[in-house]
């Protein structure tokens, strides 16, 4: 599903990224953790095609085709789905006009048939409910308003929505509370747990783990990876800290 070799990547003229190899199989979560600075979100945002992050060696292999030479939103037509550590607010711009707008481009570039308002009013307020979230929420400006949990709920909606084959999540757990966290990793599973999808899940911590088991760990330090296992490196992680492990 995704193959990295060797990735350099530079972030205003500053290497972040210095040879990172890393393979994500169809059908497997695995789990990016790793000290502040190591990396993980200039990985995340290098694959998603952000500006600013350029790729200065290296090859990434995604669904069989070259990703650095797709735009971002080829990369979304693709099936890229990339969740951000801290959502942004869009004043002014319905989340459900949003998500309509973005669903039915991605649906073009494949050729598909658009939904119609009535068929993506369903699909929204399946997903919605399918988190525990009211869909009339989502009649609201893009995260405008919205605490902590909200916003990481209506990104998993607008996962499910978007249905991708390879989610990147920067973070998800970042300012959650016990009941958001075990909602957002219920989420995950239900969207993301199939054989023909993958996740690549960057977190500091154990404890969304607990609801969204790796099949692997790989443990991102200065721009490489280090050290890679099963779910228990995560326990180690947490008991041991970055230092005695990478």
């Amino acid at each position: 599903m995704l193959s990295i070799e060797n990735l350099h990547a530079t972030v205003a003229g500053k290497p972040i990224l210095k040879g990172l190899s890393l393979t994500v199989p169809a059908g497997e979560v695995h789990a990016i953790m790793g000290p502040n600075g190591a990396g993980k979100s200039t990985l995340a945002y290098a694959l998603g095609g952000r500006p600013g992050y350029e790729i200065t060696d290296g090859a990434v292999s995604f669904d069989d085709a070259d990703l650095l030479g797709m735009e971002p939103h080829e990369r979304a037509a693709r099936g890229l789905f990339l969740g951000f550590q801290y959502p942004v607010e869009i004043p002014g711009v319905s989340y459900l006009q949003f998500l309509r707008e973005s669903l039915n481009a991605q649906r073009r570039s494949r050729s598909e048939a658009e939904l119609s308002g009535a068929e993506f009013i369903r699909l929204a307020r399946e997903q919605a409910g399918a988190l525990g979230m009211d869909v009339d929420m989502l009649k609201r400006p893009v995260n405008v308003g919205f605490s902590g949990g909200e916003k990481k709920r209506a990104e998993m909606v607008q996962m499910g929505i978007m249905n991708p084959k390879l989610a990147i999540l920067d973070e998800t757990d970042s300012g959650l509370d016990i009941d958001a966290l075990r909602a957002v990793g219920a989420g995950i599973n239900r969207i993301m747990r199939a054989p023909d999808k993958s996740v690549l899940l960057i977190t500091h911590y154990q404890r969304l783990l607990d609801y969204v088991r790796p099949d692997k760990v790989h443990v991102l330090s200065a721009g490489r990876i280090v050290r890679s296992g099963g779910p228990e490196l995560a326990h180690e992680l947490e008991r041991e800290g970055y230092a005695e492990v990478a």
